[in-house]
């Protein structure tokens, strides 16, 4: 796994002077609040409890509510107390996303590491979203036969774009959480279940917090590096909205060497692009998203995994259980229906990326002297991953990422020359038209096969007709 999540930085760090009252212990634990802004919210303790004497400190072994209280100033006592309630009264699904929003809120207001903080977007960058979007979807409509998919454009903030996007994360996110919440109660045997119903109640609000607490992060982190709602290649935000992050797209371009312009009208593009392709193939949504959800049906919980956590598992440390997650317990199954899962995951994300990539080449490539600079720049930045791709990963086994980009612009690109746009864009009418994974390894042979096949069909479909005008002519 590589270093930057979906292709995006690294998450926000604890800045160095910290925020009085929730500097780091000296053997580098958690904050005392553990839930404000003022750094990384989770770390190896994610409920804000690991660096407090009694709690797993040789301090207060022996009387840990003691310690605890001798230890926290009123402030911080209220919001330990507060958090830890959080987590035990949930009742909800599988997925805590009230904390989820709250921790990835608290992520985006800290900044990113480079020092930028979030802000509301002005009058006047919301006019140059407004005209970028409506400039791309003008040149779009000369390279593609899909006709615009955005009803509106809009400029957000960092925190707009989580509160956006988070419905379409629970989509993801809640099968898989779901699976888990269940192994959590299945680890105890049977005999012991109904005696332990409180238990597993208190591990399941437990595990929802987990989990919502893991997603916070990885969505607070992306916030700060997205650029508009499709940058993991899934329709994230509301149908019919075409939304770009005018401070991320600032923070893109710095060191680019591109006029500011040109990096705004070439993403409006790409967010564009996307915006037809999620509205006028309506299919395509639910296969991606059904897609995920067969990976997340085979995905196999490592049961032992869990019950050495649970058998180990001190109400004084409960960030053990947290770490067990981080470890992994979710393997692939290898079982045919799994890797098909996998497959049609992998390669329907790559043709959506290379559809767009090929179409916002043809459309900016004479009218953008930067390009070819800006294509590979976001080719290598969609195929890079790390911290919060890797947070995803490992809560879900699954890497959102189009291993096989390149290959699939070349195949679209193929399509063009041979069938035209309307050619091309044809095959986006049904799933089963679409190329295959082995189709990328010979684009040149898909093209040329698939004509073939039209052309008898068509043959076939003529002389059919032909056959029915002679027999009504022959009934006169």
């Amino acid at each position: 796994m590589s270093d930057t999540p979906f292709g995006f930085g690294l998450p926000p760090e604890e800045p160095e002077d910290g925020d009085e009252g929730k500097k780091k212990d000296p053997a580098g634990g958690g904050q005392g609040s553990g839930g404000e802004a003022g750094g990384n919210p989770f770390g190896a303790n994610p409920f804000g409890f690991g660096g407090l004497p009694g709690m797993g400190g040789p301090g207060g072994a022996d009387n840990p509510f003691a310690a605890m209280f001798g230890s926290l100033n009123p402030n911080d006592l209220g919001a330990a107390f507060q958090q830890l309630g959080q987590m035990l009264s949930y009742e909800g699904g599988p997925v805590n996303w009230d904390m989820a929003k709250q921790i990835a809120r608290q992520v985006v207001a800290q900044g990113t590491p480079d020092g930028t903080k979030d802000a509301s977007v002005g009058p006047s960058e919301k006019a140059a979203v407004e005209e970028a979007v409506r400039l791309a979807d003008l040149w779009l409509d000369g390279v593609t036969s899909l006709p615009s998919g955005a009803s509106t454009a809009v400029a957000w903030s960092r925190a707009e774009w989580v509160e956006a996007t988070l419905p379409a994360w629970q989509q993801l996110v809640d099968p898989v959480a779901e699976r888990v919440g269940t192994a959590m109660g299945d680890v105890l045997p049977e005999e012991m279940q109904a005696m332990a119903g409180p238990l597993i109640g208190m591990m399941r609000s437990m595990g929802g917090a987990m989990f919502g607490q893991q997603i916070g992060q990885a969505v607070g982190a992306l916030a700060g590096e997205v650029v508009g709602s499709t940058d993991v290649g899934l329709p994230l935000g509301p149908a019919g909205k075409a939304a770009l992050l005018p401070l991320n797209i600032e923070t893109f371009g710095k060191d680019l060497g591109v006029p500011k312009d040109e990096v705004r009208l070439y993403l409006a593009l790409r967010e564009a692009a996307h915006q037809r392709l999620f509205a006028h193939v309506p299919w395509l949504r639910s296969h991606l998203f059904g897609a995920v959800e067969g990976y997340a049906r085979g995905i196999k919980v490592d049961t032992s995994k869990l019950e050495e956590a649970v058998g180990q598992l001190d109400p004084t440390h409960p960030e053990q259980l947290q770490e067990a997650l981080q470890q992994g317990m979710f393997q692939p199954e290898d079982t045919p229906e799994q890797k098909a899962a996998l497959a049609r995951l992998e390669t329907a994300l790559a043709l959506v990326e290379g559809w767009v990539d090929a179409v916002v080449h043809e459309a900016a490539k004479s009218r953008l002297t930067s390009a070819d600079a800006l294509r590979e720049t976001l080719r290598r930045r969609r195929a890079s991953g790390g911290p919060a791709e890797q947070t995803f990963a490992t809560l879900i086994g699954l890497e959102l990422r189009p291993r096989r980009l390149r290959d699939a612009s070349r195949l679209w690109a193929s399509l063009t020359d041979a069938r035209g746009v309307d050619g091309r864009d044809h095959l986006w009418e049904h799933p089963d038209m679409l190329p295959t994974a082995s189709d990328l390894d010979d684009p040149d042979g898909f093209v040329h096969r698939e004509q073939l096949d039209f052309s008898e069909i068509d043959k076939m479909l003529g002389e059919a007709a032909r056959r029915d005008d002679d027999e009504s002519d022959g009934e006169k």
